[in-house]
């Protein structure tokens, strides 16, 4: 179990805050650094869109980039707006924040038009939105409250089960939509708040194994027995993982070419114009599900490691909020989210370069569309939130 330990306050700040304006000394309590790496990869992703969509549009390089940029900006409300918002909103609202994640996830089933046999996008006329995408922050938000007080190092397996049983409707509805990627995100971010609330060891144990007879079940035995819970092409996409070498024309097309354009970026790249791969459409989801390896392609190990050192800064200052947090709620919302952030990254890069099942999970700040980039805004202005409480709650008193 994790334990909040008040540090000591010291008196100058207590007297000093007192005589700022309460802007600044909000201000004061933002962490700046994680400011500048959400800041950072939302300049370079721009930059990095630029370059794999450039030939994509006849006639309008920057089609992308302008509407990435738009995202960019709502999403940088949406920051400040969960910045300002006290976290304790959302933990004492948590049922109707619970309540409105499931709304997301139904209406597209109502709203939204099928594309490629898939309903998750909501036309909004100016974008396309993903309610599935802002339901990652959302489902961390609702599921941290109805845990936090009721699930720790004492939990019964009864109490453990009814929060899996929550946390299981919205992952249910994302897959049927079907979004096996993003309903694989909201399992691993259910997973991490388990973890961060204190739920024992050995229980998070006997969940792993529960949850991987469960993978074995739905990609092996049922199908062995008739019952097909996957598409096809899911089940073809997990099992081609294994054999790379099978159907190099159909199933396993997208990544073998991904692996030529990773391994042919070399140290600095090709460049845009030489990238023949993003170019000439060898690689057809380049500016979506594989767009790490156009960027390896273009710019090489150095363009990739400049990115993946900007996930590892965000990644780093969220585990510092983690442990400056104010109160366990703000823990274990903070780690979900972190934890959640990383595994995309994990899952996305892997695809790109055959070691992970290929699942449509979005690479943050990069891959093209709006939903992608306005949530992990968003999220920053989450971790901030818990950030400012805690400097604040700790330069409040004497």
């Amino acid at each position: 179990m994790i334990e909040i330990t008040e540090r000591p306050r010291p008196r100058l700040r207590a007297a000093s805050s007192r005589s700022e304006p309460a802007v600044i000394t909000f201000l004061r309590s933002l962490d700046w650094i994680l400011m500048a790496a959400g800041a950072g990869l939302v300049a370079y992703g721009l930059w990095i869109v630029s370059g794999i969509t450039r030939f994509d549009v006849p006639g309008d390089q920057s089609y992308f980039v302008v509407r990435q940029g738009f995202a960019a900006a709502v999403g940088a409300l949406g920051l400040v707006v969960m910045a300002i918002v006290p976290i304790d909103l959302w933990r004492r609202s948590w049922k109707l924040v619970y309540g409105a994640t499931l709304a997301l996830m139904v209406i597209v089933f109502v709203a939204a038009e099928a594309i490629r046999g898939s309903k998750r996008w909501l036309d909004l006329g100016v974008i396309q939105f993903q309610p599935s995408e802002l339901g990652k922050v959302l489902f961390v938000l609702a599921l941290a409250g109805f845990v936090v007080g009721r699930v720790g190092p004492a939990a019964r397996w009864r109490t453990i089960f009814a929060a899996i049983g929550l946390g299981a409707v919205p992952i249910l509805l994302v897959f049927m939509q079907p979004d096996l990627g993003t309903a694989l995100v909201y399992a691993a971010s259910l997973f991490a708040v388990l973890f961060f609330a204190g739920v024992r060891w050995r229980q998070l144990a006997g969940l792993l194994a529960l949850g991987a007879i469960a993978i074995v079940s739905v990609v092996w035995l049922f199908p062995a027995a008739g019952l097909q819970v996957l598409k096809p092409y899911q089940t073809e996409r997990l099992t081609g993982l294994v054999n790379r070498d099978a159907d190099p024309a159909g199933l396993n097309w997208n990544v073998n070419q991904s692996v030529t354009a990773v391994g042919s970026g070399g140290l600095t790249g090709r460049g845009v114009v030489d990238a023949s791969q993003t170019r000439l459409d060898y690689l057809p989801e380049h500016a979506t599900d594989f767009a790490f390896a156009s960027l390896a392609e273009q710019r090489g190990f150095v363009g990739c490691a400049i990115l993946l050192l900007l996930y590892l800064l965000v990644v780093w200052r969220g585990l510092r909020v983690v442990t400056g947090a104010a109160d366990l709620y703000g823990v274990v919302v903070a780690g979900a989210l972190v934890l959640g952030f990383l595994f995309q990254v994990f899952v996305n890069v892997g695809m790109t370069m055959g070691v992970a099942p290929v699942t449509g999970i979005p690479l943050p700040f990069v891959t093209v569309g709006g939903s992608s980039m306005v949530t992990n805004l968003v999220l920053i202005g989450v971790l901030q939130s818990i950030h400012a409480r805690g400097e604040l709650g700790r330069g409040a008193a004497p």
